[in-house]
């Protein structure tokens, strides 16, 4: 496990982009913070070092977005508005949580993640993000075993 603390929207995307830069297909990065915290800048950063070079915002509303274009496809998704692990099945997006056919970045994470008898990923990255002060944040890593 490590810690990183970003002093900027800027440094928290950085972050994200040398996180993703040399990832393999199926890495699952699991972000989980208050809101506010970042996780959609650190999901814009992990986009950007796939290789994506456009708009990335939050899935709030439509639950995933699809970034193509870059060495890998990007799923970008928030599960904030789904309450529990029936619910995300019943939206679909089961297949990006357990098989992807890219990289992913799930916004609330823990809401798939922390259930009972929860699937094990050798290629899961938890990211847990903390708001210190208005520009600062506390980034807590736990790499998996890409």
């Amino acid at each position: 496990m490590a810690e990183t603390i970003t002093h900027s929207v800027e440094e928290t995307v950085a972050f994200g982009r040398r996180l993703s830069a040399g990832v393999d297909a199926g890495t699952i990065f699991a972000l989980d913070g208050d809101l506010g915290a970042g996780k959609t800048q650190l999901a814009r950063g992990l986009a950007q070092g796939a290789g994506y070079d456009g708009r990335v915002q939050s899935p709030s509303y439509g639950l995933i977005n699809i970034y193509e274009g870059g060495r890998l496809t990007v799923f970008h998704l928030d599960l904030y508005r789904l309450e529990s692990p029936d619910e995300i099945i019943g939206a679909g997006l089961e297949e990006y949580l357990i098989e992807p056919a890219g990289i992913v970045a799930v916004e609330w994470a823990s809401r798939w993640f922390d259930r009972p008898n929860a699937e094990t990923h050798s290629h899961l990255q938890r990211l847990r993000l903390e708001t210190i002060s208005e520009n600062e944040r506390r980034i807590i890593h736990e790499p998996g075993r890409t």
